[in-house]
Order: C-alpha cells, then structure tokens, then sequence
C-alpha cells in the first residue's frame, strides 16, 4: 500500500478529492504564538477496504495539538452575486471541524485526501530551531498494512520575542440561548453555565476579548412577533409600582468571562434590530408572577418602557462603575438601522444617552452620513461601505464589520466555501487602516434565519438556507457540552497573531518600515478589496516579519 503525505499551511482546505498543494516543511513563529500546519495523508490500495483506524504519534520538545479535519455539508456556499475568488462554486462537503479524538482513533479513507491539523505552542520555549516528526501508525486489522509505520517530519523556528496580545478589539457575538437549547438544557442550569464556560473559554483562547452581554434577551435575527428562548442576565421584579433589579447573574457572567481573558462587554441591544420599532423581550416576576413585560408589542418609547429604562440604566450604570467596568463596557441601541431610520434612532438616543452617564455607544450602521450627523460616535461600519471613512473623517475608535453581505469584490470574510488567505488577509488590512474593533454576528448561532427553528450546525451550516455556509458560527458545540474548533476558527487568530507581530515590528522600527515590507512587490497599494490571491503573499511576509524581528529584538 502507498501512503502519500504532504506537509500543507493552515489556509490549506483539503477536499477528499483533490490533490492539495504542498508548503515548505520549515517554519518560523513567535513565543507565545500558537503555529499551526496541517499534514494530508492518502492511503492508496486496490483491494476491497474503504477505511481503516490510524494513530498520530508526536515527537517534539514542544506541546503539540493533533487534529483531523472533518466534513460539514452546504447547501447554501455563497450568494448568487459571489465573485471568482471561492473555492468553488459547488454545493457538497467543506472541511471545517476540527476533531481531537480522545482514544487517539482517527478514522481515515482510502484513496482520498484526509488532513491532519498540526498545533505548535511554543509558550516561552527558548529561541531555536524545534524538529517535530509525526509517526503515522496502525494496529487496526482493516488496516491493508499492519505494519504501516510512516514519519513526516517538519521544522518550526522559535524567535527570541514575545507575541503580544492583539491591540484589537474583537467581538463575536455569543448566543448562550443556542447552546441551552441544542443541549436540551435548563437555561442557567449548572450544566449550561459550565458549557457557556467551556465555549467562552475557546473564544477567548483565539482572541476574543469582547463578549456581547445579554442583559435581556437578544433582541436579534428573531421574526416580529416570534421569540427566542429567553436567555436574561438581569432579573426584574415589579412590585407596587416600582422595578427592582438583581445582577447576581450579570456578576457570575462577568467574572466567569473575565478568568477566561474577556476584557471587554457590550451590553445587549435596548431596542430590536433593523429599524429599532419596538422593545427587547424582558420577563420580570410582577406581584409573584414571572411573565413577560416587554416585546413586540411595546413600541420602543412606550411610557411604560420609558419608566422602566429610568429606573434601570442609572442602576446598571452605577452597578458597572462599582464593577470596576466603566472604560471597558459598551452600549448598543438597535443594529442595523438603515438610513430611513434615522429619526426613530436620532429619538431614541436622545432619550437614551443622558441615562448612560457617558457610556459609549456602538451600533452596526454604516451609511456615512449617521456619522457626520453624529448619531452616533462609535459606528461600527460594514467593509462594504469603509472608504468614505477612509478617505474623509472617521471615528477615532473605529470599527468594521463583516456579515453575510460581505462576500464579493474580493472582501475578506470565513464563509467555508472561501480560500483560508481570505480569511486570514484581515489582519494585515486593520493593520493598514488603524482599525480599532472588529465585529461578527455569529459566534455560535444554531438557529434559522430569524429563530424559526432550532438547527444542528453538523448538519446545516447555512441557517437553513439563509446565510452563506460559515457566517453564523465558527465553534461548534461537541460532545459533552465541549467546545469545538473550526478551521475558520484558526485561521481568524492567526490573523489576529499577524496584526500583533506587525504591532510589534513597529514599536521596534516604524510603522513606515512595515507598511514598505506589507507591499513590497505589490502592484498596487494593499486594500480591503485589492491583495495578492494565494497564501503566499500572507505565509512569507510572516517569515520576513518574523526575522525582522529577530534581527531588531
């Protein structure tokens, strides 16, 4: 039997059916840096077997991760208006979960491309040159060849430097109702604390350092009129007239995200999404009986909405202060506002923003003229729609974001269907145009387009055929309540890791230096719509960065 292998870079996809291409087999990265590569393997056998057990032995000095790369299908992999810059334009199966096996069995095809994904965590190992040999082996009886015994070997470089944290701002938004109800859990049982735990845990792990907070539940992708489970931080009483607020719940979310490395906090929407028309769903137990108060049915500044906003944000902003969260907590109104908006939005911020004591405001919106208005100080601007804040004035904490809307003109997104560099690219772009924050909707959302039903993301990966296959989660919720990586997953963070390294070069050079060594050779200037195709261009600029580094340190 042959058993072809090839050494692969992280932005690799591996079809079953498609040859993938080779990278080098040496390496460099930072301490502190997580490396990952992948290793593809292709048994080969003209008997009758279809399949067989495999083990990954490692050999290295280093803490190393294995990984198999598993399959997820799509139905939906883009939109009709998808430019030429996927890797296909084919329904069928995408690699993207990241499986660890715990008995060390993986499951591997024969006559078809099976990945392996390598992680490499240096942590303050010294500098120097680590060797990591991969022994691919097999005792299974299926096994065409029982003696199989196949060494890869590969080279990672560990510089002398510390990789600092990424100086951006990021947040992905985190749906806990979606993990209580694919579990079939009480929400806020102790078994779903701990899966929250476990899923905010491995967000945080890949740079997440913003969490959306929901203080009432989400008023997002939820039809008018319909709901979503309700998943509420703070619990309400009403009695004889007055509101009475318990942040019991908001205190144990906070310090669970905080022992996990959240440094930041976005407060959940006050007002519904996409024109801010009425109230967040909000239970509250009123003379004993917990019910609900508030949801579409309340127009937005209802009186009775009103009397309850005075008589909770100056109580939720003093509880913040006293938290020690003034300078890290975030507000929103509504998401989304279109321009057609304006006025309902310009009201509610009128009535709102005296509440917030100077709290800050962030909101998806990105018609420029919101901006110039001053709606509304920090917008959060779609890539779609940056250059009039590139080209004119802009926020000085300013922040983009990417959704199912963002998936032509070459524009970096995660959707499964697109090649890993173009994921990856987005480091280097907020890095070109100072961007502060970034923001992305779906963390972990399993639901179909506005909740209408409960999904397993194993089985559809489009929001039953509303959103491209890639755009409503990049973890996956595993066995027993663990968290499951995505490719996506990593290669966000490495652009994350790329954004650091270059935020590091500068402070040991200059950021003119960098910007010269970011386009070196382009034909025209690096954009959020023009970069080299191929993850060339990404892979040896890391390597240049790196002995820069290396030489400046």
């Amino acid at each position: 039997m042959n058993f072809e292998t090839r050494i692969l870079s992280s932005l690799e996809k591996v079809f079953p059916d498609q040859a993938p291409q080779p990278a080098l087999t040496a390496f460099s990265c930072l301490q502190n840096e997580a490396f990952a590569f992948q290793v593809a393997v292709r048994p080969e056998n003209i008997r009758y077997f279809n399949s067989f057990d495999i083990q990954v032995e490692v050999r290295c000095a280093l803490p190393v991760t294995v990984k198999q790369v598993q399959y997820v299908p799509s139905m939906l992999p883009f939109f009709s208006d998808a430019d030429g810059r996927y890797l296909t334009h084919q329904t069928g199966l995408f690699p993207d979960p990241l499986y660890e096996a715990k008995d060390g069995l993986y499951r591997v095809l024969i006559n078809r491309w099976n990945s392996f994904f390598i992680e490499v965590l240096p942590g303050c190992a010294p500098a120097g040159e680590y060797p990591i040999e991969l022994i691919f082996f097999s005792t299974d009886p299926l096994c065409p060849q029982q003696d199989l015994h196949i060494s890869v070997t590969a080279t990672l470089s560990v510089i002398g430097a510390v990789l600092p944290k990424s100086p951006l701002k990021y947040t992905c938004w985190f749906h806990g109702d979606c993990l209580a109800d694919y579990y079939h859990l009480p929400v806020f049982s102790e078994k779903h604390w701990e899966i929250m735990e476990n899923h905010i845990r491995l967000a945080a792990q890949r740079g997440q350092n913003m969490i959306l907070t929901p203080l009432f539940t989400l008023p997002l992708d939820t039809q008018v009129g319909g709901e979503r489970t309700t998943l509420q931080l703070v619990d309400v009483t009403l009695a004889g007239g007055s509101y009475h607020f318990d942040f019991t719940k908001l205190t144990r979310w906070i310090h669970l995200c905080q022992q996990h490395g959240i440094a930041y906090f976005e407060m959940s929407h006050l007002f519904t999404q996409w024109g801010a028309e009425a109230c967040p769903k909000i239970m509250a137990t009123v003379d004993g009986q917990y019910r609900q108060i508030f949801g579409w049915d309340n127009l937005a500044l209802c009186a009775e909405y009103q009397s309850f906003l005075k008589a909770f944000l100056p109580q939720l902003t003093a509880y913040l202060t006293d938290m020690g969260l003034r300078d890290v907590s975030y507000f929103h109104i509504s998401d989304e506002p279109h321009l057609d908006h304006l006025p309902q939005y310009l009201e509610l911020k009128r009535f709102v923003a005296p509440l917030l004591d100077g709290f800050p405001i962030m909101d998806a919106m990105s018609d420029y003229s919101y901006y110039e208005q001053g709606v509304c100080e920090t917008p959060v601007v779609a890539t779609t729609a940056v250059d009039p804040f590139l080209n004119g004035k802009r926020p000085e904490d300013f922040w983009v974001y990417y959704c199912c809307g963002q998936g032509t003109n070459g524009l970096s997104n995660r959707f499964m269907a697109m090649p890993g560099y173009r994921t990856r690219i987005l480091g280097l772009q907020c890095y070109r145009f100072e961007v502060k924050g970034f923001l992305q909707w779906g963390l972990n959302f399993y639901n179909s387009r506005y909740s209408l039903r409960h999904l397993n993301p194993f089985m559809t990966t489009d929001g039953d055929g509303a959103f491209p296959s890639g755009d409503a989660f990049v973890i996956y919720p595993g066995a027993d309540g663990e968290a499951m990586e995505s490719q996506r997953l990593v290669i966000f963070h490495e652009a994350l890791q790329d954004l650091a390294a270059l935020t590091l070069l500068e402070s040991l050079s200059s950021r003119e230096h960098v910007l010269a060594l970011m386009e070196e050779g382009l034909t025209e200037p690096l954009s959020f719509t023009s970069y080299p195709a191929g993850e060339a261009y990404l892979l040896e600029l890391r390597a240049k960065v790196n002995r820069e580094i290396a030489r400046l340190s």
